[in-house]
């Protein structure tokens, strides 16, 4: 590894809820640094969750990260000349953007509505348990188990 490791960065929480992981959230949602557009998405789709859901969008969210977030995700991993999917577990900061990572690749998959409504009804879905975003959060979990047997090759 060259040079010096890259400081980690402290997030200011969001305007509305204070909350860190919302802000980080608004983040990834920017495109081309249009961070009032993004803002403006997320905190709509909020509004739209608190209609639809009858109780704070923040828990809604919350639990939506919470449902989508994998334990473990495979790596490929060269040993002897034959590439093998090891399964490792995920840190939880890697957790939290694998999740919202899936959720907007869902909401941004759809197409012929706004973005807030789409994003709206995928964390609501998330928040069930159901949507893309758990779909795919259940085939890498599915394709760790089913790579178990070369989990001694991780280090």
């Amino acid at each position: 590894m060259r040079g010096k490791k890259a400081p980690k960065r402290m997030i200011l929480g969001d305007m509305k809820h204070g909350s860190t992981d919302v802000a980080k959230f608004i983040n990834f949602v920017m495109k081309d640094g249009k961070k009032s557009t993004a803002e403006r998405v997320v905190y709509n789709a909020f509004a739209r969750i608190e209609e639809k859901a009858k109780k704070p969008a923040i828990e809604v969210f919350d639990a939506a990260i919470k449902n989508v977030a994998p334990t473990l995700e495979v790596k490929s991993k060269r040993v002897g000349g034959a590439n093998y999917q090891v399964p490792i577990p995920v840190r939880a900061e890697r957790r939290f953007y694998l999740a919202c990572l899936w959720l907007l690749d869902a909401t941004r998959s759809k197409k012929g509505r706004p973005t807030e409504e789409k994003l709206a009804d995928e964390l609501l879905a998330a928040a069930e348990g159901v949507g893309d975003a758990m779909k795919k959060k259940q085939d890498v979990q599915r394709m760790a188990e089913a790579n178990r047997a070369f989990a001694h090759f991780a280090r």
